[in-house]
């Protein structure tokens, strides 16, 4: 089987094409060990079924069980949940979607990593078609308060329960997680919505641009460049970008950079290299190994070092830009 990667999928995908038929898309975020997706799958041969995981562990897996069982129409995506739903999915795109037991995440300092806050709830609900199911199940009780405080609030949204949550769902499948939970004496806490007719929440969508470059001229040899260098840091609004070292090759230089900006993180090297008999041009630009997706972000970075470089000596100009992105803040 294999295996797939947000990062590497068409943004957005073409989901009919991927599964050669147009069916109803079920997601379910954050399978684990895959029990609820596999019944799922066994039950719902009318569906394209995604199975969203962070843990290379699971995904190994549940890779392993899909073939053996024979399930074509399931397809696993290593990837962060936030960065799958602006990039992967359009708007009122998804027929029915699973949350299960998500990390609660328990550490004050680790809150922002839930699943279950506003912005990537909002992110959701606008990809959900109208009619659509979204279910959560979790055995915290604070959590399960938290969420349906944050579901009720969130617009497009009925609850299809008389209560904020029920005990049990009708036909659900048990899963190991959920009958070790029982066993340990925790209660479960099931909640199902449904998107509406009304509007949804307003939410990004998958925005690539072309891949950045710069041309510079500087009598600064690669050498005399990476002597001058120390690490640097940048930020304009929720972008935020690091290039923490640089190495020297044999016509270039290799700048290590991070790129976090709203619903993905890149880890990826910014090329400077000499242009061949032309002495003292330079061209910025990504280096492809690793598969960078030319975001905003990449493109702010891009022009920060590429405004670095060209502040390192007053002759030193620029003969060409292809970039585009926001100014640095301050």
């Amino acid at each position: 089987m294999r295996r797939l990667n947000v990062r590497r999928l068409p943004w957005p995908t073409d989901w009919a094409e991927l599964f050669g038929a147009e069916r109803p898309l079920v997601l379910e975020i954050g399978f684990g060990q895959g029990h609820f997706l596999l019944h799922l799958a066994r039950e719902r041969a009318d569906a394209n079924l995604v199975g969203l995981e962070i843990s290379n562990r699971c995904l190994t897996r549940v890779e392993r069980s899909v073939e053996r069982q024979g399930l074509r129409q399931v397809r696993l995506i290593h990837g962060m949940a936030e960065t799958a739903l602006q990039f992967l999915f359009t708007p009122a795109s998804i027929d029915e979607v699973h949350v299960n037991f998500p990390d609660p995440w328990f550490r004050k300092r680790h809150r922002h990593r839930r699943l279950m806050q506003r912005d990537t709830l909002d992110l959701l609900v606008n990809r959900l078609r109208p009619g659509a199911d979204l279910t959560l199940a979790t055995d915290i009780r604070a959590y399960a308060e938290m969420s349906h405080d944050l579901l009720a609030a969130t617009p497009g949204l009925d609850n299809r329960l008389d209560a904020p949550w029920a005990e049990s769902l009708p036909g659900r499948v048990v899963t190991r997680y959920e009958r070790v939970a029982r066993e340990e004496g925790r209660s479960c806490y099931f909640m199902a919505w449904r998107r509406n007719e009304g509007p949804p929440p307003a939410a990004p969508g998958a925005k690539e641009l072309p891949m950045p470059h710069v041309l510079l001229q500087s009598p600064l040899s690669l050498t005399a460049i990476r002597d001058r260098f120390e690490p640097l840091q940048w930020h304009s609004g929720a972008t935020h970008v690091s290039c923490s070292r640089v190495f020297l090759g044999e016509r270039s230089l290799l700048f290590d950079v991070y790129v976090k900006e709203p619903n993905i993180d890149q880890h990826l090297a910014l090329l400077l290299l000499e242009r061949r008999n032309r002495p003292g041009e330079y061209t910025l630009q990504p280096a492809m190994y690793g598969h960078p997706r030319a975001t905003e972000g990449l493109h702010f970075a891009t022009n920060a070092l590429a405004d670095w470089l060209l502040a390192l000596d007053a002759e030193t100009v620029l003969l060409g830009r292809k970039t585009g992105g926001a100014e640095p803040d301050g």
